[in-house]
């Protein structure tokens, strides 16, 4: 070899070492690129086993460790310790801690069993008594209304007349609608699909066909549509509205064998807290059209593209979601803690801010004051960090997709310092869509695309009887027994946040 590379000329030997140091050179290229695929998924890998065995909370704390010094501790006090450890837990078990009995609703309905001592009781003068309550309840009652029209008919024999029968949510149907509004309930709110709800009926020997019981949801669900109709024009209506997808899956498919993987949009207005769920059967840019083609005023979401799309339109401000953006950042924290962090506790310090404006009750004004005095700056510093930063960062980091999620949305996640009324982030939607997720897991998809969109309606409507703290049976009760017979322009009447004052003047 040696001898060989002395015969080369003096052009053949550069062109020789230029090879040597290019091959040198395309090696080390290679490797730097293998060491950080191996990094990037080596942190996928430790995301996923966080997401899979860590804690549901999205709570970020900062180092543990810094609050506390490692160690390590002697036998025998680990031991002495165990022993300490070991006779509170046996105290406890013998001697609970008891904070005293609940205090039983004053609402309920009280029963009182009066019991005297035995014996005779002749000689002896009653000297007080001692009162002991326990909370009781009994299954479901179910019972029939029978309703009894008297005909009369006139003396001279003209004519005859009789009371009209009160209406009918199903005509001609059995149900009531307390027993309708029941079953919806128990299927969208406790999450019992209606096979379910047949055993009930069954234990008290109420034989339902299943076919009947799924007739009477589809009709009582149908009533609603008036007033889901009314929903839908006031939303659209409205000047602010967050939005976020859910899946479901319907068994009308063109597959044979496979569901459909539709989807329910939902739509929340903070300043009204209504909202509304719309089924499509795809999560395409024409999904949203019927309520967003026309929308104007502020619009929040995640980073999904269709909501891009409509939050680029004119006279729409696209606010973004800081939970979104912090999540990223969450999901580095393998990859790069140090700058993962440090990114987490600026976005935690825009959140303290929000917990002050909530904690004082400040207006809508005095908050967009506190917010530009105290997130402002901290908004402005942040920004000014992942724009030095990103520069010298992998894009296919995790670190690097969190600083680019942040940085390609800067100004959707500033805009809620336009107004104290706008929310820093998409939660409130996302708190909507959970029943829908319970529901599921119990039920697993809906028979048709027509199922899933009356579906929908009444998952809009128990939504805002949660927002509001109305208990969705008895408003469900009320609308279905007046939805028939009220006068079109009180149809905002049922609302479900107008139900608390209908109780009001009703109990005046």
């Amino acid at each position: 070899m040696q001898a060989a590379l002395e015969n080369l000329s003096k052009e053949d030997l550069l062109r020789v070492v230029s090879d040597r140091d290019k091959a040198l050179a395309d090696r080390d290229e290679k490797i730097d690129s293998l060491t950080s695929e191996r990094d990037r998924l080596k942190a996928q890998v430790e995301m996923l086993r966080r997401m899979q065995f860590g804690q549901s909370r999205e709570r970020f704390e900062g180092d543990p460790n810094q609050t506390s010094l490692p160690f390590d501790v002697e036998p025998a006090a680990a031991e002495q310790q165990g022993e300490e450890i070991r006779q509170k837990i046996e105290y406890v078990r013998k001697r609970p801690n008891h904070k005293g009995r609940a205090k039983l609703p004053e609402h309920l309905p009280v029963v009182e069993i009066e019991i005297h001592p035995g014996g005779d009781l002749s000689d002896m003068v009653c000297i007080g008594r001692e009162i002991t309550e326990e909370l009781e309840c009994e299954p479901a009652k179910f019972y029939i209304n029978r309703y009894i029209r008297y005909k009369y008919a006139a003396k001279n024999g003209e004519g005859v007349t009789i009371a009209e029968l009160p209406e009918r949510v199903i005509d001609k149907g059995i149900p009531g609608a307390g027993l309708l509004a029941m079953i919806l309930t128990g299927k969208y709110v406790d999450h019992l699909p209606l096979y379910r709800q047949k055993q009930r009926f069954a234990r008290e020997n109420i034989r339902i066909p299943s076919s009947t019981i799924e007739g009477w949801t589809k009709e009582a669900l149908i009533k609603l549509h008036p007033l889901y109709e009314q929903l839908i024009f006031d939303t659209k209506a409205t000047g602010y509205l967050q939005v976020d997808e859910t899946p479901i899956k319907v068994l009308d498919s063109d597959k044979k064998g496979a569901a459909h993987q539709g989807y329910y949009w939902v739509y929340h207005a903070p300043l009204d807290e209504t909202v509304l769920f719309d089924y499509s059967p795809t999560r395409g840019g024409s999904a949203p059209l019927p309520i967003l083609g026309n929308f104007k005023g502020y619009l929040q979401s995640d980073g999904y593209a269709v909501y891009q799309k409509y939050g680029e339109k004119k006279g729409v401000t696209h606010l973004a979601c800081w939970a979104h953006a912090r999540r990223e950042f969450e999901r580095a924290l393998d990859n790069d803690k140090a700058r993962a962090e440090k990114a987490l506790l600026m976005i935690q310090q825009l959140y303290t801010v929000e917990r002050k404006a909530r904690e004082e009750g400040l207006t809508a004004e005095q908050t967009k004051e506190l917010r530009l005095k105290e997130s402002l700056p901290v908004i402005n510093e942040l920004g000014k960090w992942i724009f030095e930063e990103i520069k010298s960062t992998l894009p296919k980091s995790q670190i690097g997709k969190a600083m680019a999620y942040a940085y390609a949305r800067w100004d959707a996640l500033s805009a809620y310092l336009y107004d104290g009324n706008l929310q820093i982030d998409n939660n409130l939607v996302e708190n909507a869509i959970r029943p829908v997720a319970l529901g599921r897991k119990n039920y697993l998809f809906a028979g048709s695309h027509e199922a899933a969109q009356r579906a929908a309606m009444i998952y809009s409507f128990f939504a805002i009887c949660k927002k509001h703290e109305v208990n969705p049976f008895q408003w469900l009760k009320h609308t279905l027994q007046n939805i028939m017979s009220i006068n079109h322009k009180n149809l905002k009447d049922l609302y479900p946040q107008n139900y608390k004052d209908i109780v009001q003047k009703s109990n005046m």
